[in-house]
């Protein structure tokens, strides 16, 4: 599998989808002030994939679901929920979230993906905790396709 951890904005990537690690869905998009790569996307992409994510309802931990790009030059943002009701991300929201994603990636075909560090913000976790979580997880996924984790900096 080719993975490679970058340091840089996950929307500058040149991938087919980028991973937007989002919450359970529970509370109505508009009423969050989104941080991160949620927020990042919002301004950049507008508010159609959010809109388009809030008419899945409630997505389980660990979950993921497919939005267009808005405005941004991907094919599709698969939204994780890597947080759980007590917005903490736990092993299990992450590594869920990142077989979920690589499960629409194989099933629609792409060719390559960006994934933010899951958990490592709002899931109030740490960059190296969610790191480790995630590449081990990614490491034990047998694919073609291209990876990028990507670090905010």
């Amino acid at each position: 599998m080719p993975l490679k951890t970058i340091t840089g904005d996950i929307l500058g990537q040149k991938v087919d989808v980028v991973v937007n690690s989002w919450n359970r869905n529970i509370i109505p998009w508009w009423l969050l002030l989104p941080q991160g790569v949620s927020g990042a996307i919002k301004r950049y992409g507008g508010t159609e994939p959010f809109r388009e994510l809030s008419k899945f309802g409630p997505i389980p931990t660990g979950g993921a679901r497919l939005t267009s790009a808005g405005k941004l030059p991907f094919k599709a943002i698969i939204h994780v929920a890597g947080i759980n009701l007590f917005w903490v991300a736990t092993e299990y929201s992450v590594s869920h979230s990142v077989i979920n994603a690589m499960k629409i990636v194989h099933d629609l075909g792409y060719s390559s993906v960006a994934f933010p560090l899951i958990g490592s913000g709002s899931g109030n976790r740490g960059k190296n905790w969610s790191k480790n979580i995630m590449l081990k997880t990614l490491e034990s996924i047998d694919t073609g396709v291209e990876i990028y984790l990507v670090e905010y900096g």
